[in-house]
């Protein structure tokens, strides 16, 4: 650690287009934000040229989060656990289509972005209309999710904001239950399992879809500790994610980050940011996997 990076402020950053709400400390950010990311390459042999197969993502189309003491935290999804895994999927070739639960605009964590990786920032610019103007999920739903539909795998990336709506939706638990009765992946890091909750939303615990399975997921006790005491988060979460998640009955694999992945079935996890590339890796190959022979 270095005399400059213990200067920085630990105190979360205001952020004075909402009252009484924060960006991450500088510290944090010191400490949590590379210049790029570990992207070496495509893995895949080659990639699909069908034309039909496609991945829908549900993103975040809110950004403040209400944190346990009263205060904002200014999140959206965080762009390397958004922008890496859509990078190894478009090479791959399956296009990927952009939704929200109002087709209002993605929000991201742009003050996480990589300012120095052009493979992160290719994919942004190039998926930055459908950021801009997204499907609304209730119409995909109704048009897309049929017996024939276009879609192999549902992607939820992480960030906090997937802990804001998307676990208490009702949409998002039908593409849910819709993706495992048709035997589709569904693929999410960091805090975007929170999506997964959205299965036993107004449903008995007991029903809940994923139970059983093993995952990997941001850890409470990062969000308990650390990221309080380093002004990454203006205070407490307003729930605690592995908590709910081990209440349904999954089995949490990790207990720090590391970048560990894990596929359960159809279930692809990772841990944080670090997992973003090979969770990447590991959903083009079997998604390749499912088209091509």
């Amino acid at each position: 650690m270095t005399a400059n990076t213990t200067a920085l402020s630990k105190q979360p950053n205001p952020d004075t287009a909402e009252h009484n709400a924060f960006f991450p400390s500088p510290y944090s950010l010191s400490l949590y934000i590379p210049e790029k990311t570990d992207f070496a390459g495509l893995k895949f042999a080659k990639p699909y040229q069908g034309g039909k197969y496609k991945v829908l993502m549900i993103a975040s189309d809110e950004r403040y989060l209400l944190m346990g003491n009263g205060k904002f935290f200014s999140t959206g999804n965080h762009p390397v656990e958004t922008l890496l895994p859509m990078h190894h999927l478009d090479q791959a070739g399956f296009e990927i289509e952009v939704a929200t639960l109002s087709g209002n605009p993605v929000k991201l964590e742009m003050w996480a972005f990589p300012s120095k990786d052009e493979t992160v920032k290719a994919v942004y610019d190039k998926y930055l209309p459908k950021f801009k103007k997204p499907l609304k999920l209730s119409e995909v739903l109704a048009k897309q999710l049929g017996e024939d539909s276009p879609y192999l795998g549902v992607f939820i990336p992480g960030g906090h904001a997937a802990m804001h709506a998307i676990p208490f939706s009702d949409e998002v638990k039908q593409v849910l239950k819709w993706a495992v009765a048709s035997d589709k992946y569904v693929i999410s890091l960091c805090h975007g399992p929170a999506g997964l909750i959205a299965a036993a939303h107004n449903e008995p615990d007991q029903d809940f879809i994923f139970k059983g399975y093993k995952i990997c997921v941001f850890p409470d006790s990062l969000d308990l500790g650390a990221n309080v005491d380093i002004g990454y988060i203006p205070g407490p979460m307003p729930w605690l994610l592995g908590e709910k998640l081990k209440l349904l009955g999954m089995e949490i694999l990790n207990e720090g980050i590391s970048g560990q992945c894990y596929q359960d079935r159809k279930l692809i996890t990772g841990d944080s940011p670090l997992a973003a590339n090979q969770l990447g890796i590991i959903a083009a190959d079997a998604l390749l996997k499912e088209v091509i022979s």
